[in-house]
């Protein structure tokens, strides 16, 4: 019976899987330079929107992208929409003086509620 041991693998150590078939994405490598001059690169998805800054994994610097020839990528800046806050919300559908309106409005509501409260 010992010359017949069943052999088995080790958990974790081995995977069964193979890379045969597999097609990854496409991808690019992106370069940043640092302000000391040290470069380091990047790589990103192809269809992914590659950033002008990217931060270095080993010093933590700020990089700037660097094109094929050495010189810096300039990416114009698109016109970017700023957030709107619930206020400028409002003001698009109702005046400062409807708001108000409704405001007092809805303060002698509660002040007729609590009224009532009180006097039960």
């Amino acid at each position: 019976m010992a010359d017949r041991s069943l052999r088995g693998m080790r958990l974790g150590s081995q995977s069964l899987q193979s890379e045969e078939g597999v097609t990854f994405s496409p991808r690019i490598t992106s370069t940043y330079q640092m302000s000391d001059g040290m470069t380091f690169e990047v790589t990103f998805s192809a269809d992914a929107e590659i950033p002008q800054m990217w931060q270095s994994p080993k010093s933590g610097q700020e990089g700037i992208l660097i094109a094929a020839d050495g010189k810096p990528v300039v990416i114009e800046a698109t016109d970017q929409k700023v957030p709107r806050t619930h206020w400028d919300m409002l003001l698009e559908r109702r005046t400062r003086d409807e708001l108000e309106e409704l405001l007092n409005e809805r303060l002698g509501y509660l002040r007729a509620r609590k009224g009532q409260k009180v006097g039960a």
